[in-house]
């Protein structure tokens, strides 16, 4: 099973100091965080895709192919590609040189955005965004999988013969996650394509998680990729730890409280409640996240978000050590128990590169 650490890169006031992060401030955290995950041992680091205010990630290739050089191992994703504003020929483009310059350490996750102001920017409308996300991903996993392509859509301009270039590394497209949090068309899409589904569950419930992913997994089967328990399967997650959950919660509360997407809300007590995040010892995470294959069975990802609402870097730093040499050490342990062998890891460059070479 792959952990690792996923951000969206806000720019957000510190509410215990007030100060507030430059844009390249925040630009270097993220690449000192994804350092800093390696380091540790995690497997994955990925940045969200923004265009907007008080976000920095508006280009996830030229960030990750940076951190590409600066790294060996880990494998740089995308939390959110956005399908449907961006021109599918770009993605194709973008991500198959970045897939050369990382050594195919390179996945994405595909996703709408929800933020009606930005379609307009791109020429497009979010009452579109599921057509537009059907109709460019056909139109990207054509791109990947033949050299010419004839194409002919609603919301661009048509292709003739076109090849897009560089070609995916040995011929073997990055693998690709639809992410999605409540539109059961886009789990159908990941279904049909034969793609990972991840949920970004971070402010949900997990009955509506358990859901959602057992729709996936319906119709996995159901398009005839296999039994729905191998379907590839990822969830988002929040944590903040320290050795005792009272200094944990202590200090956690005023990011908690004054953060923009749930600060002035539910408090921190009925938020820890309901949705995933977990603040709190190492232990506490520990058994709160071991125990999520019980809602949603065996998966291969689990993504945390821990550099948000304002923490500043030494402390994310912090709360990476933590989770690499104490929760995803235990975590890796107990999600092995019990674990069927049939159940497969999430693909990478390297195992479905060995898979044809074995065919």
């Amino acid at each position: 099973m792959q952990f690792g650490i996923f951000s969206v890169g806000d720019v957000t006031p510190d509410p215990t100091t007030g100060r507030t992060p430059t844009e390249a401030e925040r630009i270097q955290a993220m690449v000192a965080i994804a350092l800093k995950a390696e380091e540790v041992g995690l497997d994955v680091f990925a940045t969200g895709e923004h265009h907007n205010p008080p976000f920095v990630p508006s280009s996830p290739t030229t960030m990750l192919g940076y951190i590409a050089a600066g790294t060996e191992r880990i494998i740089l994703s995308t939390a959110t590609t956005l399908i449907t504003t961006n021109d599918p020929v770009k993605i194709a483009e973008d991500y198959a040189m970045l897939q050369h310059l990382a050594g195919g350490r390179v996945d994405l996750m595909m996703g709408r955005g929800n933020q009606a102001e930005v379609y307009p920017w791109f020429g497009q409308e979010i009452q579109n965004g599921i057509p537009l996300a059907h109709e460019n991903y056909a139109l990207l996993h054509r791109l990947w999988r033949e050299e010419q392509v004839d194409w002919e859509g609603r919301f661009r301009t048509p292709l003739r013969g076109f090849t897009s270039t560089p070609r995916p590394l040995d011929g073997i497209p990055p693998f690709v996650w639809h992410g999605s949090i409540r539109s059961p068309q886009i789990a159908e899409q990941a279904a049909f394509y034969g793609d990972g589904y991840f949920h970004n569950n971070i402010f949900w419930r997990m009955e509506h998680v358990t859901q959602m992913v057992s729709l996936y997994r319906e119709r996995w089967e159901r398009h005839g990729h296999g039994p729905g328990e191998r379907a590839i399967v990822g969830l988002g997650g929040q944590v903040f730890a320290r050795p005792n959950s009272q200094d944990a919660v202590r200090e956690f509360r005023p990011y908690f409280d004054n953060a923009p997407v749930y600060g002035h809300g539910p408090s921190l007590e009925d938020f820890t409640k309901t949705t995933p995040l977990t603040v709190g010892s190492p232990q506490q995470i520990i058994e709160r996240y071991a125990g999520m294959r019980e809602q949603v069975g065996h998966y291969q990802r689990q993504l945390f978000l821990t550099d948000h609402a304002g923490l500043p870097l030494e402390t994310v730093l912090e709360q990476i050590e933590i989770l690499g040499r104490e929760i995803v050490p235990a975590l890796r342990e107990e999600n092995a128990k019990g674990r069927p062998s049939h159940i497969p890891d999430a693909p990478t460059h390297a195992s479905m590169l060995a898979a044809i070479r074995s065919e």
